[in-house]
């Protein structure tokens, strides 16, 4: 009886380190196959990013030739359009910026005008408004007429208004006192002009001063964008300032 019993615990222990070989055996191999499939799932995404890298690529490399196909295109039209006498780019695009500017006879003004808004003529076409300006005797206008239409495109200021104004203030001879000190629109400072150390120094500093105290809101004189704002600071005791000013601005066009 004690051998059978012996023999008897031998087998199930046999049995039992059977069982925990099998179940050893089929973790194992379940391992190894979850780590073959990841391995083949990293593979798999390697390949997908490698074919849509290339997918990218060729996508880019076909905008390049688009792009350089257009651009010889237009190199191609421009030459033959030179050969056949035809107008070159450069003309054609010269001409679209001068169609932004109207003529002199078309510019427009009136009492009640915005003083910020531009007259609408080129700096050539300004520049000979002031040569045929038969008011200008003293030839200030047309000498500076290069400055006077820069500070006018700086400062968002009319510039058939910052010729009035100046005519109106200094005369259209500029007045000795007003050419001395370069002040052109009568600016005081304690009840005296102010004194600038050049024209250009001088022009710059009146359409500061209109465009930053007078003309822009928020300015420590703003009252409005027309003459009549403007001469209620600039020259309050004047009934005949408003007058006089758009006077000389319509002088500049005659």
């Amino acid at each position: 009886m004690k051998k059978n019993s012996k023999s008897g615990l031998k087998i199930k222990q046999i049995l039992s380190v059977v069982f925990i070989l099998i179940f050893l055996s089929t973790n194992l191999q379940l391992f190894i196959s979850t780590k073959e499939e990841k391995i083949i799932s990293k593979n798999e995404m390697q390949n997908e990013v490698q074919e849509n890298i290339k997918i990218a690529e060729n996508q880019v490399q076909e905008e390049v030739k688009i792009a350089q196909n257009t651009y010889t295109r237009k190199a191609t039209l421009a030459r033959s359009s030179v050969q056949r006498g035809q107008e070159p780019i450069k003309e054609v695009i010269e001409k679209q910026e001068e169609e932004k500017y109207i003529s002199i006879e078309e510019i427009e003004i009136s009492k009640t005008m915005d003083l910020t808004i531009r007259c609408g003529i080129s700096k050539e076409d300004f520049k000979t408004l002031m040569q045929n300006l038969k008011k200008d005797t003293s030839g200030f206008f047309e000498e500076n007429s290069d400055t006077i239409y820069d500070l006018c495109e700086k400062y968002e200021l009319n510039e058939i208004f910052f010729c009035g104004l100046i005519a109106a203030e200094s005369g259209w001879n500029i007045s000795s006192s007003h050419r001395k000190k370069c002040n052109y629109i009568s600016m005081m400072s304690k009840g005296k002009l102010i004194s600038y150390s050049s024209t250009e120094e001088g022009l710059e500093a009146a359409a500061k001063l209109l465009h930053t105290k007078y003309l822009t809101p928020g300015g420590s004189y703003y009252r409005g964008k027309t003459l009549s704002s403007v001469q209620k600071i600039f020259c309050p005791n004047s009934s005949t300032w408003v007058n006089l000013v758009y006077g000389c601005m319509k002088q500049v066009l005659n």
